[in-house]
């Protein structure tokens, strides 16, 4: 039966009451090493996710994610949606690294990188302190009735609220429509972009309840990287653990005393003071183990280790650490399964890079025109065709010329010969006309070179008809 009553918090989740019901979490604000460790990465990761979309690189955004146009723009080197398979290659990539990393560190990109964790913990949570105070003067307010103080504080923190989420929106906006484009609506008629307000406006409102209501409930219920972990982890990943060994002793946890010898009565460094709990992010008792709901945000070593010091323990009961280093005091070694995830991620990288090593500069589609077929003069015979030229690179190709390789002939482009801007398209349509002395049957395979002031870029094929010869007859 004890046992029972100590595995019951496998039966729910921290975030819902027995009777079913939502319970909010107020974590109390965290001090500490990793605290200070984890603001100062998420000054950077804030920073550099509002200017990345308003950095140019040669003219190009340094990020772009243009769906709706096709164009897509990584650390500044413009992609196309015929690039498609390096994207999906690169989510390969990103998926394996993912999957190897949880592996080894368990779920510490939740509580460090995540961008749902550091808008929460880093700005909206830091508000509601400024505003509401710490955990217990938040409670107090909350169950207090709707007094002229409670309402100006809480009217207060969702007017903030809403307009970084505002802000976020457009952020986001940026990273999909380009930062161009975005400052171009909010310095015109928002009037004349209606349906992008409208847009806007309702991603603001999602961010507003993440933030405002739905917070931790994002990582436990909605993040499928959460359900992952479970599958991943095993005993030597490292994550954020309590040392139960240490903790526990042979007669449990007990409040402090001064002056007891604690080895001696058998109990363990654990003072049940339930710091580690009531800063806790996500609710959970990081002494029972490894949970779902844990993010390694580390507040709990941090409350930890400040206890710890106080009563003068040594810090690190609870820690990053494995199970099998607890229990057995093992230390991290790689084995087969993660040798085996390191080896797939290396090839994955090694194609990647070496796909995108020979990625041309240029991509060229020449088709023969529909529903036109081949003219002839008494010598020559002349096919017409739609071409088009899309720029991959970051500078403008003026002049580009395009030329027959496998056959002596002539190309004639409408218009003369084109430019194409960095990052850019353009299409047109071009004649070929060859000796028909040159050509061996009626359908033939062309070979034609791309130029660029007279170098060579790039090498396509089409087809090319003509009449009929006498041994094709034959």
């Amino acid at each position: 039966m004890a046992e029972e009553q100590q595995e019951k918090f496998r039966d729910s989740i921290g975030t819902i009451t027995e009777d079913g019901k939502r319970n909010h979490i107020y974590p109390k604000k965290p001090s500490g090493k990793f605290t200070n460790y984890r603001t100062y990465l998420s000054w950077f990761l804030l920073a550099l996710l509002v200017i990345a979309p308003f950095i140019k690189i040669n003219g190009n955004q340094f990020l772009l994610f243009n769906i709706m146009e096709g164009k897509y723009n990584i650390f500044g080197q413009p992609f196309w949606p015929q690039d498609f398979y390096l994207l999906v290659l690169s989510m390969l990539v990103g998926i394996v690294f993912i999957i190897l990393f949880t592996v080894i560190f368990g779920r510490i990109f939740c509580g460090w990188i995540c961008p749902q964790t550091i808008f929460m913990e880093m700005v909206f949570r830091k508000i509601e302190y400024w505003i509401e105070g710490d955990r217990g003067k938040q409670i107090r307010l909350n169950k207090q009735p709707w007094t002229a103080e409670k309402i100006r504080k809480k009217v207060t923190k969702w007017i903030l609220f809403f307009i970084i989420s505002f802000l976020i929106a457009n952020v986001f906006l940026a990273y999909f429509i380009g930062s161009d484009v975005l400052l171009k609506y909010i310095t015109g008629n928002p009037l004349d972009h209606i349906g992008t307000l409208i847009k806007l406006l309702v991603f603001t409102l999602v961010f507003f309840f993440v933030f405002a209501w739905f917070r931790e409930q994002v990582c436990i219920i909605v993040c499928p990287y959460g359900r992952l972990q479970g599958v991943l982890l095993d005993r030597k990943s490292i994550v954020v653990a309590y040392d139960h060994k240490r903790g526990e002793g042979e007669e449990g946890r007990k409040k402090f005393r001064k002056n007891e010898d604690r080895d001696e009565l058998g109990n363990g460094d654990c003072i049940d003071c339930n710091q580690c709990v009531v800063v806790c992010p996500t609710g959970i008792d990081i002494r029972n183990g490894t949970q779902l709901e844990c993010v390694n945000c580390t507040v709990c070593i941090d409350a930890c280790d400040e206890v710890m010091d106080k009563v003068g323990y040594d810090p690190g009961l609870i820690r990053y650490a494995s199970e099998d280093n607890i229990t057995n005091g093992e230390k991290f070694k790689f084995n087969i399964r993660i040798k085996a995830y390191t080896a797939v991620l290396t090839i994955l990288v090694a194609v990647l890079v070496t796909l995108l090593f020979l990625r041309s500069d240029i991509e060229a589609i020449i088709l023969r025109l529909p529903g036109q077929t081949f003219t002839t003069t008494e010598t020559t015979v002349s096919n017409i065709y739609n071409f088009k030229l899309i720029n991959k690179t970051v500078k403008d190709l003026d002049n580009v010329e395009i030329k027959l390789i496998s056959h002596a002939g002539e190309v004639r482009i409408v218009g003369g010969n084109s430019k194409v801007a960095k990052g850019d398209l353009t299409d047109g349509t071009l004649f070929i006309e060859i000796d028909k002395k040159d050509l061996e049957s009626s359908k033939e395979r062309l070979k034609i070179g791309i130029y660029a002031d007279g170098k060579l870029i790039e090498t396509t094929s089409t087809n090319f008809t003509g009449p009929m010869k006498i041994n094709e007859l034959n």
